[in-house]
């Protein structure tokens, strides 16, 4: 078993969930413990059950009950030391026991899982994705990119599924209510990654083993769940790749998306 689900995905909240015969990990915890406790109910999963809580980086949009949920349920924090110097507020609630740091490019394992943190471009103190693998299968988690490099891309390859940051669309950015220093931000090399970018990307990765990708991270106001899945595989049938060789789908901004299984 080697199952992945999005409990929640966007600019407004993130939380990710992995899970085998012997370990249940969270990557992220960008939303209240209530949310995070219902989520994991609803997919018959207690949050005392959960081994560990991966952070790839200090936003509040992907940390806002991490001290909280490590507090009230025991659980340990595996983060870069820059990243738990990058929020006291989170840090200072998780007990000293809990806190596990990691360096980026360093394996480490949890339990079956092995883990590879690598870094990503993004305006945070020392941001990363991750590749977790089990048994020669691998899954990729990679948002917040404020442009797609060669490094990134060689970590995502040979995966089996990815969830893959598809933030905005640039027509869609640019009429939105954001102000303009945002809307620079969100388009800068260290802000998101773009419809267009991830469905370049995920194209590329349909030459080896991706199997299939997930669309997450996705902006309110710069982007449409419609309109990001139908760039993403305009991009791939531009490539002369067969859409039929991938499901691809669209994390929900607000609820848990189906479990999916990697095979």
């Amino acid at each position: 078993m080697f199952n992945f689900c999005s409990l929640y995905s966007g600019s407004s909240g993130n939380s990710l969930f992995v899970e085998t015969e012997n370990t249940k990990l969270l990557i992220d915890t960008g939303v209240s413990c209530r949310k995070i406790e219902n989520a994991l109910q609803s997919i018959d999963i207690k949050p005392e059950a959960i081994d560990g809580i991966l952070v790839t980086h200090e936003h509040i949009d992907h940390v806002n009950s991490l001290g909280t949920l490590s507090k009230k349920y025991n659980i340990p924090v595996f983060s870069t030391q820059e990243t738990f110097d990058a929020m006291p507020k989170q840090t200072d609630k998780i007990s000293d026991d809990n806190k596990k740091t990691f360096k980026i490019n360093n394996k480490f394992e949890l339990n079956d899982l092995e883990i590879l943190p690598f870094s990503i471009p993004h305006d945070a103190a020392n941001p990363c994705g991750f590749c977790i693998s089990k048994d020669n299968k691998k899954i990729s988690i990679a948002t917040d990119i404020g442009h797609m490099t060669k490094d990134i891309v060689e970590h995502l390859e040979n995966s089996s599924f990815i969830l893959l940051e598809s933030n905005y669309d640039p027509e869609v950015l640019k009429c939105s209510p954001y102000p303009y220093t945002l809307k620079q931000r969100i388009s800068g090399p260290i802000g998101h990654l773009s419809n267009n970018m991830a469905g370049k990307t995920i194209s590329y990765l349909l030459q080896g083993n991706l199997k299939e990708a997930m669309l997450g991270h996705l902006s309110k106001h710069s982007n449409f769940p419609e309109l990001a899945y139908k760039t993403v595989v305009e991009e791939i049938m531009c490539s002369n790749s067969k859409q039929s060789e991938i499901r691809l789908s669209v994390a929900n901004r607000d609820e848990p998306t189906k479990l999916v299984e990697v095979v």
